[in-house]
């Protein structure tokens, strides 16, 4: 099916989201969408699968002028979108959110559903339990049933936004295959995404979009300078961690063992310091998030000890912590970050303490002034947070902490971010690190995980590693840890170290 978007306009106040576009995608080719955050391309995307309406402009499919009111309109034409933050139903169990929106509702043939949902699981790797509850997926096992639930559903117009953020490297390559296949079928897929590695290896054109305009369109082979060009007006380089001197040892776990469905983690030995950053790499799923919950009082570990500062906060919550010194930002950034209907002003006054018993509305509009002007936030005091784009709820977020901090605990902390704004979000981090504030966090991103980490803890079949010095490691030999070929756990390491 081929796709015509036509001088599409649309405005959301003063902001040209989208401004007079006018592109086409082929039927049987993978088109890239690139562009920085807060370029247009998510707007856009959800004009054409009904979630949004456009200002101006007209959309055509195969020829034939089409108008949606909601995505089921666009669905029922065969346009469907999985979205960078899935949208299920979280108390739901993955087999009712795979039958959600069939015409046959929930009281469609389930002994039919299953049989497809496992039969498509197969097809991408996807291996997900129909009966467990999505609470309990990862976020990017909730990404896999979003897709396969698009597929079961006959879209012919697939878009995916950013649909690699989360999954492992095994089963990005399960979806490349998958995606291929469906165009070679002569499906029209709509590849939204931030990572140039992705279009060259993936995309058949690549459409480029800046502050709301169509910049250009390329075919493969790309000139990926020319590409980085186009999306920030100028080329950028992600470079290694500056040295910066480290501090005293603030932060020790010692045989620290976390209990979790689907994954048990075992002998975990740390010693942070001042200044440091530590890494978490391992495939999705491997308990990199419930470790981090456990160091930060969110999760209690079944056994072992915690020591901050000096003091023994095993088994403390993450209030204690928190009163501490430490923070924790969650990779959901909607759903536990963030709240819904509250714009940005509002955030700002719960992270800040009261200034008395009434509000000073000139204050308050002054303090949500400064955190966009210096945390560069792609929208106005009185935006609510689910209106901003992905790279700018992550701008609020980093606004949101306190000017002093010794941990930060952080999941996916640039996860559908492009460039610019992952370097930027970086570039703050860092500053914190200069002023004694040491950084935990997880990625699936592994030249993240290698660009901006002091050491590295990787995670294999429920066991983690002893810290590892980034710089003995690059992207090859940490994918094969990743895999297990090589890996020592901590405390097979901690013997072997010990012995006479």
């Amino acid at each position: 099916m081929n796709v015509e978007l036509r001088h599409i306009s649309k405005f959301f106040g003063p902001v040209r989201a989208n401004d007079d576009i006018t592109v086409t995608f082929e039927a049987g080719k993978i088109h890239g969408l690139l562009g920085e955050n807060g370029a247009g391309k998510s707007t856009l995307m959800k004009i054409l699968s009904g979630f949004l309406r456009p200002d101006r402009g007209e959309i055509y499919l195969d020829g034939q002028r089409v108008t949606f009111r909601h995505p089921a309109d666009a669905l029922a034409q065969g346009v469907g979108m999985l979205h960078q933050d899935p949208m299920d139903f979280p108390a739901m169990t993955v087999l009712e959110n795979f039958v959600a929106g069939s015409p046959g509702g929930l009281t469609v043939n389930r002994r039919e559903a299953r049989k497809a949902l496992q039969e498509l699981g197969e097809q991408f790797g996807f291996h997900l339990d129909p009966d467990a509850e999505v609470a309990s997926l990862t976020v990017g096992e909730r990404q896999q049933l979003e897709i396969l639930r698009l597929l079961w559903l006959g879209a012919r117009v697939l878009i995916f936004d950013e649909p690699t953020t989360g999954i492992s490297a095994q089963q990005k390559e399960r979806l490349f295959e998958a995606l291929r296949r469906l165009a070679a079928e002569g499906r029209t897929i709509i590849f939204v995404t931030h990572k140039l590695y992705e279009v060259e290896e993936l995309c058949h054109t690549a459409t480029v979009l800046r502050q709301g305009k169509l910049m250009g369109r390329r075919t493969a082979p790309y000139d990926l300078d020319e590409l980085v060009q186009l999306m920030f007006g100028r080329v950028l380089k992600m470079e290694r961690k500056p040295p910066i001197p480290l501090g005293e040892t603030i932060y020790r776990v010692e045989n620290l063992v976390v209990e979790a469905p689907r994954v048990n983690i075992r002998g975990v030995y740390l010693e942070v310091r001042r200044g440091e950053v530590i890494g978490l790499a391992g495939m999705e799923g491997s308990g990199q998030r419930h470790l981090l919950q456990a160091c930060a009082g969110l999760l209690r570990p079944s056994e072992g000890r915690i020591w901050f500062k000096g003091q023994d906060m095993t088994g403390r919550s993450y209030l204690d912590f928190y009163r501490e010194g430490v923070t924790y930002l969650p990779a959901t950034r909607m759903e536990e970050g963030l709240l819904p209907g509250m714009d940005i002003t509002q955030h700002l006054l719960l992270s800040r303490p009261a200034q008395g018993f009434f509000l000073d509305n000139h204050w308050a509009n002054g303090l949500a002034q400064e955190a966009i002007s210096e945390f560069r936030i792609r929208g106005r005091p009185d935006t609510v947070a689910e209106a901003l784009s992905g790279g700018n709820q992550q701008r609020l977020l980093l606004s949101m902490l306190r000017p002093k901090l010794d941990l930060i605990f952080m999941e996916h902390p640039t996860r559908g971010l492009d460039m610019e704004s992952t370097l930027w979000v970086w570039e703050k981090l860092l500053e914190r690190c200069r002023q004694g504030t040491a950084i935990f966090f997880m990625s699936s991103d592994l030249d993240e995980i290698l660009n901006y980490s002091d050491r590295v803890l990787v995670f294999f079949g429920g066991q983690v590693s002893a810290p590892i010095p980034a710089e003995e490691l690059d992207a090859e030999s940490l994918g094969r840890l990743i895999g297990g070929y090589g890996f020592v756990p901590a405390e097979e390491a901690l013997t072997q170290t010990t012995a006479p």
